[in-house]
């Protein structure tokens, strides 16, 4: 899709749709999930045998990784227009013992790699985009020294770009700070069952456990079981991880759920506009964390309804509901999303439990503190949360910091006040490529006559 200067104007259709009636609900068709896409890809190329994964999301990130993976010898096959991903496993063995890999922005490319390169034998360097680059690795790459992979920073200390070479598993316990990122902890769990005896890893840190239940339960579809140890009598939110030795990832035909991040943004147009939307094949049973936002849409006047072709969500009238003070701990990728919400509520909106969003493709709680108040929407910010009050967003050109959920969350703006354009609505390549397209198909069912 072209963007005329390199920007997206949000037709604003609120109050258009106030004069007619819809005759059927908004209906709606998103890629694969990105996180399940990139674990997949992991547990493949680690798998013996050939494994082809079906509804694939093909995004700026994927195909890093996908590049990734080729260049690390494994064969793989790509059918973009059929969503299907084939790749080639050795058991748990690298072909080639050395290589350069560029991950981009992709974070689960950049820790999950990095993790398996960090206890299998050979020597990578590795290096990512500007962006990526002043994102965490270090507590991850603590827990790999720890393990005795040797790495060589080229720059910053405990940052990209490095080179790890690593020595398999010289201990069989240890420990990983996630606050800043799950993604720490899913990466170490997936690569521990290339150990040959048990392992166990000990967190610190609360987030994002939603993400490490989909880590276990897709290692679990591919033949690795995990135990989870009881926890610290002190601190019962920080769990150990047991993985057993031995085990095998098993090569395996795969359907990657359709991504529920990128569905919030179509259902959030269900409270938004007072209208009827479903997104097809998202279910209440999807193992994805975000499936929790549809649940704070229902308690801000949202009627949920799991039906055989996907969730439908019915609006309350006239887009009129309530303010909301939520933990979005579980669902963070949507607390954007919430923020976009939160100016048309009746009273004020509180998100909290969101503090490692800091550390994300921008400092996300800065980055929807400055763009509201740029709108003249009153909020305030703690480290870890935002409360935002009711108000009229004036017309702004909205900065995305190069990060694709401020273009996508901020887009529901424009669908309620006159004149927000979006800047740089290219970064949603990361992950959701044609999500503009996507929006401008949803205007046209929403403004086409019955």
């Amino acid at each position: 899709m072209n963007f005329p200067d390199n920007q997206y104007s949000v037709p604003c259709v609120y109050h258009s749709l106030r004069t007619q009636t819809l005759s059927s609900p908004l209906t709606v068709h998103v890629p694969g999930s990105k996180s399940i896409t990139n674990r997949a890809m992991l547990l493949a190329l680690l798998a013996d045998g050939i494994s082809q994964l079906q509804g694939a999301l093909f995004s700026d990130d994927s195909r890093h990784f996908l590049q990734c993976v080729a260049e690390l010898g494994f064969p793989v096959s790509v059918n973009e227009e059929d969503g299907t991903v084939t790749i080639t496993g050795f058991g748990g063995q690298i072909p080639a013992r050395e290589a350069s890999l560029y991950v981009g922005s992709a974070g689960t490319a950049a820790r999950f790699l990095t993790a398996l390169l960090g206890v299998i034998p050979g020597t990578y360097h590795m290096d990512a985009s500007a962006q990526m680059r002043k994102r965490p690795m270090a507590p991850l790459l603590s827990s790999l020294q720890e393990l005795g992979a040797q790495i060589t920073f080229h720059e910053k200390e405990g940052y990209f770009p490095f080179t790890i070479s690593g020595q398999g598993f010289s201990v069989r316990d240890l420990t990983v700070d996630i606050n800043q990122s799950s993604q720490f902890l899913s990466a170490l769990l997936i690569a521990s069952a290339c150990s040959p005896d048990d392992v166990t890893i000990h967190t610190t840190g609360t987030h994002g456990m939603a993400y490490i239940r989909i880590t276990r339960q897709m290692m679990q579809q591919f033949g690795v079981n995990t135990i989870q140890i009881a926890t610290n009598e002190t601190n019962r939110s920080q769990p150990s991880y047991c993985i057993p030795g031995g085990q095998h990832y098993q090569a395996c035909h795969y359907q990657i759920e359709p991504d529920v991040s990128a569905a919030c943004y179509f259902y959030a147009m269900a409270l938004l506009l007072g209208i009827s939307v479903m997104v097809e094949h998202v279910h209440l049973d999807s193992m994805q964390g975000d499936i929790q936002f549809l649940r704070f849409l229902e308690q801000m006047g949202c009627r949920l309804t799991d039906t055989p072709d996907g969730i439908l969500l019915e609006g309350p009238a006239e887009g009129i509901y309530p303010g909301i003070c939520v933990d979005m701990s579980a669902c963070s990728d949507q607390a954007i999303t919430m923020a976009a919400l939160a100016p048309f509520a009746q009273t004020p909106t509180t998100i909290t439990g969101i503090g490692h969003i800091r550390f994300q493709e921008s400092d996300r709680i800065a980055a929807i503190v400055t763009e509201l108040r740029r709108m003249g929407i009153r909020c305030e910010e703690t480290a870890d949360s935002i409360t935002i009050w009711p108000g009229t967003p004036a017309p702004a050109t909205i900065h995305t910091y190069d990060d694709h959920r401020m273009a996508m969350g901020f887009s529901l703006i424009g669908l309620r006040t006159e004149g927000i354009v979006i800047d740089d609505p290219g970064c949603c390549r990361k992950t959701f490529e044609n999500y503009f397209q996507v929006l401008d198909q949803t205007i046209l069912q929403l403004t086409r006559t019955p």
